[in-house]
């Protein structure tokens, strides 16, 4: 199947965004395009994203009792039939301000499993070669492994998109960074198509816990303009790479505009506690 973004005007048509390093807005078509794995993971990067796992430390969301009951954290949640372990204080609560009860009223401890849904985006264009990328593909292997309760959805860009997973898929780490490391560097940098197919993957998967995290240095040269697509995320969080050519104004916006939180990197030793904060907030 091929998505197509959203045109411009007139062909041809490019918009300069002052003060901006990206040369404008294009109406050039992007397509999602399918991805195979060579097989022939570079050790050195499985070793980076082992780096990066060891200085990540991501909190988990908050209990939603909406959430699956089961495995989990031990919260206090409404009866809903099932259950017979009652909070007697916060079931005492209620019954004061309710003197005739409903079984709502009624609290009882039961796990449960809070679950985030996280949409990566992940910047492969011609401007994030040799260690750029690899610094990004350690990244998603390090992400995926600390996050594999969690829904997570990972799609590569340039100015075309692959997705490498979608929400309800289970791969390994290695066999996303087999897959995002297979693509070449390549193409301009469109930024706003990924994002339309993020927010598509992220209304399979309502959450209390549902953003999406762009890595990319943000020099946006093909394509529509990405800021009205990052303002219809639930949140987009924005982690911009300072190591070669890049846009802070446009990370800056896409963040703002997605009620999210930048976060800059230099190296890949900045990458764990940047991960931390921005989980955090």
């Amino acid at each position: 199947m091929v998505f197509r973004s959203r045109p411009a005007p007139r062909t041809g048509h490019t918009v300069q965004r002052p003060g901006g390093t990206a040369e404008g807005f294009t109406d050039e078509v992007a397509e999602l395009v399918p991805v195979e794995a060579t097989g022939e993971l570079d050790a050195s990067v499985r070793a980076l994203a082992r780096q990066i796992a060891s200085r990540l430390m991501i909190p988990r969301p908050k209990n939603d009792a909406r959430s699956h009951r089961g495995s989990g954290a031990l919260a206090s949640v409404p009866y809903r039939r099932g259950s017979d372990e009652i909070d007697l204080d916060k079931t005492i609560e209620m019954l004061a301000e309710r003197p005739v009860p409903e079984d709502e009223d009624i609290i009882v401890r039961e796990r449960v499993r809070t679950r985030r849904s996280l949409v990566l985006v992940v910047d492969v264009s011609g401007s994030m070669k040799g260690e750029r990328i690899r610094s990004a593909a350690a990244i998603v292997g390090a992400l995926a492994g600390e996050l594999s309760d969690d829904d997570l959805a990972v799609i590569a860009f340039w100015s075309d998109a692959a997705v490498l997973q979608s929400f309800g898929q289970h791969q390994s780490p290695d066999r996303l960074l087999d897959l995002l490391t297979s693509i070449p560097a390549r193409g301009l940098t469109n930024v706003g198509f990924p994002l339309e197919l993020a927010a598509r993957e992220l209304r399979k998967r309502p959450a209390q816990d549902a953003r999406v995290l762009l890595l990319s240095d943000c020099v946006h040269n093909a394509g529509p303009d990405p800021r009205p697509i990052a303002r219809r995320l639930a949140r987009l969080d924005v982690m911009l790479d300072l190591s070669g050519e890049h846009d802070t104004e446009l990370a800056r916006e896409l963040s703002r505009a997605g009620r999210g939180m930048l976060q800059t990197v230099t190296t890949h030793r900045d990458v764990g506690p940047a991960l931390t904060r921005i989980f955090a907030s």
